[in-house]
């Protein structure tokens, strides 16, 4: 992997050094009056936002932020920086913060484009689920009106070649693993139950991750292809230790992120007034020692089709998961009631057992295949002064849902207003049933744009 990096380094060093090449170099062609525009634009916005009702409390959160967005463009070279300050209480935590939410360097050629920096990715054609998408880690507990919040950046040399403008191969190397942040200690698991701190890669190159997508848009089709090698920055927890000093079993556990090699597809295909999407992802792990935290490898897939009907813009999607060497989980049996260390074999067989029951059920691989269903309604009204969306989501194999409203007022051009709500439900022991005390409630923010 460390070898893999510098040769990539190694590459981008020679594209620009002073010499004809494939590609145009900025160094030895003409500067013209168009390659010397230089531009600079600044906004941003400022937005009040109070989320709450969940079950574990009144004000989940709170919080007032100032959004400076900047892009600056001088010929081929340009910078685009968005960064939040942040004054909040979440999960009762006073919170101060100033977050990069991104910031990078570029140029953009004819051929080739060049970005170093933190940068959020998306890859993938679908709404909401997106089985090719892994370099983009998320904060699922940032709490906002807007879901798009909850993603972060990674630091990435990003390079885009274009063999012509339909055709285009995105190349990625990220040196340094950044975990999505999913805060398991907020979960009501009991009071023998306790996490530590996360486990995650050290900041070493052969932990990094290399990512490739070759992408074709067309106007009667796009598609691509996808690659990617790393760790998840989805993370599953393992059983650190457990305490038999008061008599009864005190748990921590820790999460734990794991390594994984993704082969996606996607595509989209407009007909008539409906757009018709699809993406499938092969995830190929290792089950090293046969470790609860590490999914097993499985097929992702998502169908979807967008229409309009009546003014109404509505996405539907179908999410699957089909997980090819599956095998239930065996139910522990005490041997021998009587025999202490048969009993205490059988609570260490089954606290092992319902760890490995929630690390499946978090993968959705609960059973050989999963089936899920998503449902997305918008429609704009009052001359475009008010939108008002609802998202749905049923689970038939683990019996989980979902259903998101938000209703936005755009007050003036730079002011607007959003309130909504989220509320999950699952079965005891389930992500939503763990979640619903956590995140369920209604929201409202007030937004001036600049």
């Amino acid at each position: 992997m460390k070898r893999i990096f510098i040769l990539l380094l190694s590459a981008l060093s020679f594209l620009f050094l002073p010499a004809q090449s494939l590609f145009e170099s900025a160094l030895d062609l003409p500067t013209t009056a168009n390659e010397q525009t230089t531009k600079l634009s600044l906004g941003g916005f400022v937005r009040g936002s109070v989320y709450g009702g969940a079950k574990n409390y009144d004000l989940t959160s709170t919080f007032a932020e100032l959004a400076l967005k900047t892009r600056f463009d001088k010929g081929k070279a340009f910078l685009e920086s968005d960064i939040r300050l942040r004054k909040a209480v979440f999960f009762d935590e006073n919170v101060q913060m100033i977050q990069l939410k991104e910031l990078y360097a570029g140029y953009r050629g004819e051929k080739l484009d060049v970005l170093l920096g933190n940068q959020i990715v998306s890859w993938g054609r679908a709404d909401g689920f997106n089985p090719t998408n892994n370099i983009t880690p998320n904060d699922y507990f940032f709490l906002s009106a807007d879901p798009d919040d909850q993603k972060e950046s990674n630091f990435m040399l990003r390079m885009k070649l274009r063999f012509i403008p339909a055709v285009e191969l995105e190349l990625i190397g990220i040196p340094f693993y950044q975990a999505s942040n999913y805060r398991y200690d907020l979960f009501d698991m009991g009071e023998n139950v306790a996490f530590g701190s996360e486990i995650i890669p050290s900041k070493d190159l052969k932990n990094g991750t290399l990512a490739a997508r070759l992408n074709f848009e067309f106007p009667v089709a796009g598609w691509s292809l996808s690659y990617f090698r790393g760790y998840d920055p989805y993370h599953g927890f393992d059983v650190q230790s457990v305490d038999w000093s008061t008599g009864l079993p005190l748990l921590t556990n820790v999460a734990v992120s794991y390594l994984k090699t993704t082969a996606g597809a996607d595509f989209a295909i407009p007909i008539g007034k409906s757009v018709f999407r699809g993406e499938v992802a092969y995830n190929i792990t290792k089950t090293i020692d046969n470790k609860m935290y590490i999914p097993l490898p499985d097929v992702s897939y998502v169908a979807e089709i967008e229409s309009n009907l009546a003014g109404f813009t509505m996405v539907g999607q179908y999410i699957g998961k089909f997980v090819p060497d599956f095998s239930a989980l065996v139910f522990p049996v005490l041997s021998d009631p009587l025999n202490s260390t048969a009993q205490m074999q059988y609570t260490n067989e089954l606290i092992d057992y319902e760890n490995r029951l929630f690390n499946r059920r978090i993968f959705n691989q609960q059973e050989k295949t999963n089936h899920a269903v998503s449902l997305t309604v918008n429609k704009s009204f009052g001359y475009d002064n008010w939108n008002a969306e609802c998202t749905a989501y049923f689970n038939f194999t683990s019996d989980e849902w979902l259903i998101r409203p938000k209703l936005i007022w755009k007050i003036n051009d730079n002011l607007s207003a959003a309130i909504g709500g989220n509320y999950m439900q699952g079965k005891v022991k389930t992500l939503f049933g763990y979640s619903s005390t956590v995140m369920n409630g209604g929201f409202a923010e007030l937004r001036v744009t600049f």
